[in-house]
């Protein structure tokens, strides 16, 4: 925790005095009032898959007599375990994408010189996801506070329910009963809850800058059903089997093996300057530029543990109450231990993403807007995990068994997004947005719920 207060506390030094102290202390609470890191077997989820069947890796009991007279505790290989981990590269790829809510305010203001006055320079109170070329206004402030609940369900289209995985026998390619296989059904759970604050102040009527400090909460579960396929030993029960008292001679042919964790703490501060490029009329385009600190702990899938920048431009028109978006962006990502080997500590390249979003927000009345979006990704060279069919003839039989496999490669992502936004006091919106996927690439929730609030001074 120690941690992660001085990494608040450095990203807020960075914001004009004014509200300085009051935003650390309303930034600093919201950690505080955080769920403390809750640790399960192994210590760190980034570990997870590696060490569901121990540190060894899955043995599986023999009795059979080697020449020598000795037996022997079969040891058997998977991707599932070596590869599998990768799992850690597409979560830690998410984590970078996760849109989080846009940081402009819902209240956008222009001076009029006319009056000597502020006022409200758009009808609508914005995209929730998105970004809109308008900025606050000169000396304006805004915060909020948001929280997202994701459940993946899916990765590259496989459920995440029925993840298929089989294991050889050490020297499988020898033959006779090392052709004995142990097929597996994991079952993989993986949320993440991300609660937001983000505070954004007006440097100038064209230049914003804002701070996003999110706090995570992830879990993940997995649980491997393994039976032992004997095309090798046929009956002879003893040459592989899983203990198991209730069972004659001991000999069981199925175990289940579980792995659980949940974390708790600061995720990756993102620091953002928005700047607006030209506006005429009813059109404007903004630039900006977010900086995202490796603050939150990789080790436990809280962060990436990679600084990142991405640039983007937003296009906003106007029409009366109508306001179309349009954004891109391209997102730098640096090296991290998920990137590489979390075991060892040598770091690998996070993927890069390209990324957009179609949209547009309605104001429905005075105190009620519309938002819907189109946000697409592309993901440039990461981990993408295929399902292969595993063919083994073996002396007492044949079959065909369900496998899976990383390979690299690129892909493009697509979600839809809908939301409201409700204007329940004078400068006091509530935001409500449900995000769900369009294709089955990547790593996937169907349906991502948002709720939070926003003020704008």
């Amino acid at each position: 925790m120690d941690h992660s207060i001085d990494a608040v506390r450095r990203a807020v030094t960075v914001l004009p005095g004014a509200g300085r102290t009051w935003l650390l202390a309303w930034l600093l609470a919201g950690l505080a009032a955080a769920p403390a890191a809750a640790q399960t077997e192994p210590a760190k989820l980034a570990l997870l898959f590696r060490d569901i069947y121990g540190p060894n890796g899955l043995i599986v009991n023999s009795e059979a007599v080697l020449p020598d007279g000795s037996t022997h505790s079969a040891h058997f290989n998977s991707a599932f375990q070596s590869n599998f981990t990768q799992f850690n590269i597409a979560l830690a790829s998410q984590l970078t994408s996760l849109p989080l809510p846009s940081p402009a305010s819902g209240f956008t203001y222009a001076f009029d010189s006319t009056t000597g006055t502020f006022r409200r320079s758009t009808q609508s109170f914005g995209p929730i996801l998105a970004e809109r070329a308008e900025t606050i206004g000169r000396g304006q402030v805004s915060f909020g506070y948001n929280f997202q609940y994701f459940s993946f369900d899916t990765i590259e289209g496989v459920d995440l329910s029925r993840v298929p995985a089989a294991f050889t026998h050490d020297e499988f390619d020898l033959g006779g009963g090392r052709r004995d296989v142990v097929t597996t059904i994991n079952a993989v759970e993986a949320t993440v809850g991300q609660m937001t604050g983000v505070f954004t102040y007006g440097v100038t009527d064209r230049l914003d800058v804002s701070i996003a400090v999110p706090v995570v909460r992830t879990t993940l579960n997995v649980v491997s059903r393994a039976t032992v396929q004997r095309l090798g030993t046929g009956d002879q029960l003893a040459v592989h089997f899983f203990r198991n008292p209730d069972l004659p001679g001991g000999y069981g042919s199925d175990r289940q093996f579980t792995a659980r964790g949940t974390a708790s703490g600061l995720g990756d501060i993102i620091l953002r300057a928005k700047g607006t490029v030209f506006r005429e009329g009813h059109r404007g385009l903004a630039a900006g530029v977010d900086l995202r600190l490796p603050s939150g702990d990789e080790q436990d899938l809280l962060g990436t543990g990679a600084p990142g920048v991405r640039g983007f431009a937003a296009l906003s028109l106007l029409h009366g109450r109508f306001s179309p978006h349009f954004n891109v962006g391209y997102q730098w990502n640096g090296s991290s231990v998920l990137g590489g080997d979390i075991s060892t500590g040598a770091k690998g390249d996070l993927p890069d993403q390209f990324s957009y979003a179609v949209g547009a927000d309605y104001g429905l009345s005075p105190r009620v807007s519309l938002a819907a979006d189109l946000l697409g990704r592309h993901v440039i060279d990461s981990p993408r995990l295929i399902t292969r069919p595993f063919p083994v003839q073996g002396d007492f039989g044949s079959a065909v068994f369900d496998d899976i496999a990383f390979e690299q490669g690129s892909f493009s992502a697509l979600d839809g997004a809908a939301g409201v936004k409700v204007n329940v006091g004078r400068r006091m919106l509530i935001n409500f947005n449900l995000r769900f996927k369009l294709n089955d690439n990547g790593l996937g929730d169907r349906v991502t719920p948002l709720i939070g609030f926003e003020y704008g001074s």
